[in-house]
């Protein structure tokens, strides 16, 4: 048996030759896919500030799991829907489903899978890669499809676009397989390869529908012309055979795209973004997204192109403006030069037009470029522009060493032709470096400092170690988990040694927690939330539940520099209870009694308001604030805000409250927050509490 199959397999190899050349851009290919790979583990450890990125994780673990909807505890549906998740009701509860196409996440799932999603990253580079000397080989040579590998490299928009958890990449590698099943299946008459094509566009259609279609207009128009000359030379029903195999398996997955449709969403004609925004769409007129609305015209779709492709041209392409020069040059070759296929060419420069009016339809450039991602990432609804680029660069730098080298071969000795060669690449090594490095200092320098900010963010998760944790989330952008905090995901089945609530208030507190039988904790920051562009000092605090008929607390605030006098106020939903202070030397202590009953402060002489500020039943905050006043009429603020419930005779309270420190002002954000002694605040400040539950006799 094993002499059988070494025999048919030296027979295999027999029959092909391999070219030293192949076995290069097969090493190149993986040289890609490993520096992706470094790049998302190094500059994206966190994820880039594109939210999306956890959508499509998440997606993928719902995947590996055998699940197409998330079904949240019902009493909490609310505090867990993830970013862009559509949520729905049905009779056994709310159920949440993405608002992307399964494909992209199958693939992350793959690598997922194997321990490390970051794998399908470096995978699909190192595929589009291989794939793009495929099709380099084929138009021109290997020589051209080894230098347009090189060049793809070179692209921030590649690199950067390719290191994350985006479907822009994952699409790309369809599409590239069927460019390249598409032109053998047409140069060779090949119906396997035509079989191919079909199924590789069509998976690009499940993916991201409106991409494929655009990529596919040449090839779309490139059969056309062949049926029609198929006609006049007699040849017209091989063609209608091959065009018939790339179309079948194709119409296959368009029916299983809107087979997905009326599974998730109930109608095959309304894809998932469609239920979660109906007016995110194609076409100009009013679009609209989470109360974002744009009177989108083909004038803005115009302005938003341009300054799309000029930050493409000069910022993200290969080798910036260089590489676009070189591959315009390219061009022009391969309309005259008889080694590249013009006709195959045409092909490959359809997608130019295709891809940049393509996009001139859909406004989602515009958003890109008006919310910063497209700074950060590139152009990356255009990612596939990279494509003939990469390719007529990769002519045109061929073409010009070639050139070269015969210019100086033909007036020279052989050694002398060699030594002038050399010193060509050398003097040319600082320009290509130098347009290397200005193309991708900008972006990756940005990308870095919110990368940066954001494991600063995430800081104190690395050291706590969660066994069976409820932890609240602060949501500066809405009501959204993972957005921005990606990186917090929950589990498909919400089971996992964390789960992620929205810290929404005192109702959705104390939901979450007869939820769960989880322990609590508090993640907040102080700061500005500005999209990781600044640093926030973060704080993840494990709180205790305290129940019993009374909770007696104890709350320390140390007075500022220049302290004159101190007030203190205790609020509920009801009413407000004030007290005097009659000596704030060094710092103020407040004793304060919770109980079903009311709340009141209990060493300090009372101002004015009840003795007891009633609770209402259930769910509610309790206030307590501290106000120095200080020289010069300024002002510093303690406000201490306690999530409590109030039921059949007992109260529970979460502990410690949440505090902040507010200048100049009674109320303020989180720039205000309390995240320990360790962060900065105005010299005097400080805080400590206790509490316990005691009794009412106590």
């Amino acid at each position: 048996m094993a002499s059988t199959l070494v025999r048919r397999s030296r027979r295999w190899l027999s029959r092909r030759s391999f070219h030293p050349l192949d076995a290069l851009a097969v090493v190149v290919a993986l040289a890609v896919g490993a520096v992706v790979l470094w790049v998302s583990m190094d500059l994206f450890a966190y994820h880039s500030v594109n939210d999306d990125e956890g959508v499509y994780l998440l997606q993928a673990a719902m995947l590996l799991e055998g699940k197409m909807f998330l079904t949240p505890p019902a009493d909490i549906a609310d505090l867990v829907r993830p970013w862009f998740f559509v949520e729905e009701s049905t009779s056994a509860g709310p159920q949440l489903y993405p608002k992307y196409a399964p494909v992209p996440a199958a693939m992350f799932a793959v690598g997922m899978l194997l321990g490390e999603p970051r794998l399908t990253l470096g995978a699909v580079a190192a595929g589009s890669s291989l794939l793009l000397y495929v099709l380099g080989r084929d138009v021109a040579d290997r020589t051209t499809g080894l230098v347009a590998v090189c060049l793809l490299a070179t692209a921030p928009l590649f690199v950067l676009s390719s290191s994350v958890f985006l479907p822009y990449a994952p699409t790309t590698f369809w599409n590239l397989a069927f460019a390249v099943a598409y032109l053998r299946a047409v140069r060779r008459d090949s119906r396997r390869y035509a079989v191919a094509a079909g199924v590789a566009v069509g998976v690009a259609f499940f993916a991201r529908p409106y991409t494929a279609v655009v990529f596919a207009a040449p090839f779309i128009a490139h059969t056309l012309w062949r049926l029609w000359r198929g006609v006049q030379s007699g040849r017209m029903r091989r063609r209608i055979e091959l065009a018939t195999a790339i179309s079948v398996p194709g119409l296959c997955f368009v029916a299983l795209t809107l087979a997905y449709n009326v599974v998730v969403t109930g109608s095959a004609t309304t894809f998932p973004y469609q239920a979660f925004a109906p007016r995110d769409g194609l076409g100009f007129g009013e679009r609209e997204i989470l109360g974002y609305t744009e009177q989108y015209t083909p004038a803005l779709g115009v302005e938003a192109a341009v300054e799309a492709l000029s930050l493409f041209v000069t910022a993200f392409a290969p080798l910036g403006v260089l590489g676009v020069v070189l591959a315009a040059a390219g061009v022009s070759v391969a309309l005259r030069e008889a080694w590249v296929d013009q006709e195959e060419s045409l092909v490959v420069f359809g997608l130019v037009p295709a891809v940049v009016l393509g996009n001139v339809y859909f406004w989602g450039t515009l958003n890109g470029l008006r919310n910063g991602l497209i700074d950060l990432l590139g152009p990356f609804y255009h990612f596939d522009l990279l494509v003939p680029v990469s390719l007529f660069g990769a002519v045109g730098l061929v073409t010009l060493a070639r050139r070269v080298r015969a210019a100086v071969s033909a007036r020279l000795s052989p050694g002398r032709a060699r030594l002038v060669l050399v010193l060509c690449l050398v003097c040319a090594a600082p320009v290509v470096a130098s347009a290397e490095r200005a193309a991708l200092s900008e972006p990756w320098a940005e990308n870095r400092q919110r990368t940066e900010n954001l494991g600063a963010t995430y800081e104190p998760f690395h050291d706590e170690t969660f066994d069976d944790a409820l932890v609240y989330t602060p949501d500066p952008y809405g009501d959204w988990q993972q957005h921005p905090f990606q990186y917090l995901r929950n589990d498909p089945g919400f089971d996992g040694s964390s789960l992620y609530v929205l810290d929404e208030g005192p109702d959705a507190d104390v939901r979450a927690l007869d939820a769960t039988t989880r322990t609590p904790y508090r993640f907040t920051y102080r700061g500005e939330w500005t999209g990781a562009v600044t640093p926030v000092e973060p704080e993840l605090t494990r709180l205790r539940v305290l129940e019993g008929e009374r909770v007696s607390a104890t709350s320390r605030f140390g007075a500022p520099d220049g302290a004159t006098s101190a007030s203190i106020r205790l609020e509920t939903e009801s009413d407000v209870a004030r007290y005097r202070v009659d000596s704030a030397d060094g710092h103020v202590s407040v004793a304060w009694d919770l109980s079903a009953q009311g709340a009141s402060v209990t060493n300090h002489p009372q101002a004015a308001g009840p003795t007891r500020v009633d609770l209402p039943s259930g769910a509610s905050e309790v206030d307590l604030v501290v106000r120095f006043a200080t020289v010069g009429g300024a002002s510093v603020t303690y406000r201490q805000e306690a999530t409590v419930s109030a039921e059949d005779g007992r109260i529970r309270v979460l502990w410690p409250p949440e505090t902040r420190v507010c200048r100049l002002r009674p109320e303020c954000g989180t720039e205000g927050t309390w995240v320990g002694p360790d962060g900065e605040y105005l010299s005097g400040v400080s805080v400590e509490t206790a509490a316990r539950v005691a009794t009412t006799d106590s």
